[in-house]
């Protein structure tokens, strides 16, 4: 297969949730035939609503698609998919070209590859970046580990829900990629909450210490764009929900051990995120913000919230 292209390739979509929904209704809206499989009632009749064809299993999905995504929250869940009873490893027609887009570990990513390349099935790992609001635009970021080849195959389908795409090398690097960058994430937010809890305790406020930081080398697009227009105005509703960004931070200190990285921040960084966690389960992982500032008696917002 020269491209996967509309009209010419069956799309399969596992995992359709809060991120998985809109990128797989981008895929339909491009032409694509697509099935989807979830546990989601709702979202099957969504993604049905939009074109898409809802399948019983994994395994049917498997046996007709010619791509596979997989969006799913933790490797367990990929291995579960993939290599479990009845899952990718079982069905998939050799040549079938699988792309998981979900967060997960190089080894897991790197394990899981070599399983199904004995049944002739490719796969590339393609973990996203941004929020749910750039999945519905198709503006999401992708970090792709694999074979240059497969990857160059999968550039139409991968547009159709990134406008901005990183090839990062062998299989497991993308989402290595992936890791490090929501460390700096996590790190940068905790980093920004303490900050602002220090000064608005000293009687600063905070539209005052964002503008310094924004004149200074602190300058950064947390603290400038991203926090000003929704979580320094009290809006913590999920884009990126606290159990998976301590999720990815567990993650990102596993594979720093593996390594022989040594790490101190990334474990407090953990740490916070684990109480974050705890109080706000369901909502965005910048509700440390409000740990960070119950714990100082102050409120991290800007005047005009």
């Amino acid at each position: 297969m020269s491209a996967i292209v509309p009209g010419q390739s069956v799309i399969g979509f596992i995992g359709i949730g809060t991120m998985g929904l809109p990128m797989a209704l981008n895929v339909a809206k491009a032409g694509y035939e697509l099935k989807v499989f979830d546990l989601s009632e709702k979202a099957l009749a969504e993604a049905k609503a939009a074109g898409a064809t809802p399948v019983a299993s994994v395994a049917e999905l498997a046996r007709t698609s010619d791509v596979i995504i997989t969006m799913l929250p933790d490797a367990p869940d990929v291995e579960k998919i993939t290599l479990g009873q009845d899952g990718i490893e079982s069905a998939a027609r050799p040549g079938t070209l699988y792309v998981d887009m979900s967060t997960i570990d190089p080894g897991t990513s790197r394990r899981v590859a070599v399983r199904l390349a004995e049944r002739g099935i490719r796969m590339i790992d393609s973990p996203v970046a941004r929020g749910v609001e750039n999945a519905r635009a198709g503006t999401l970021a992708l970090m792709i580990g694999g074979d240059k080849a497969d990857v160059d195959e999968a550039m139409p389908l991968l547009r159709t829900m990134a406008d901005t795409i990183t090839y990062c090398g062998p299989l497991g690097n993308g989402v290595a990629m992936k890791l490090v960058n929501n460390f700096l994430s996590a790190g940068i937010v905790s980093t920004v909450a303490e900050a602002c809890a220090i000064g608005l305790k000293a009687g600063l406020p905070l539209d005052m210490i964002v503008a310094i930081s924004g004149a200074t080398g602190t300058n950064n697009a947390w603290m400038h764009k991203l926090m000003p227009s929704k979580a320094f105005l009290g809006d913590f509703s999920p884009g990126f929900m606290t159990p998976l960004a301590r999720k990815d931070q567990r993650l990102a200190l596993a594979f720093a051990e593996d390594m022989g990285v040594p790490l101190t921040l990334g474990k407090a960084v953990f740490e916070l995120l684990t109480q974050t966690a705890g109080v706000y389960p369901r909502e965005d992982f910048t509700s440390i913000l409000r740990v960070v500032g119950d714990g100082a008696g102050v409120k991290i917002r800007l005047p005009e919230a």
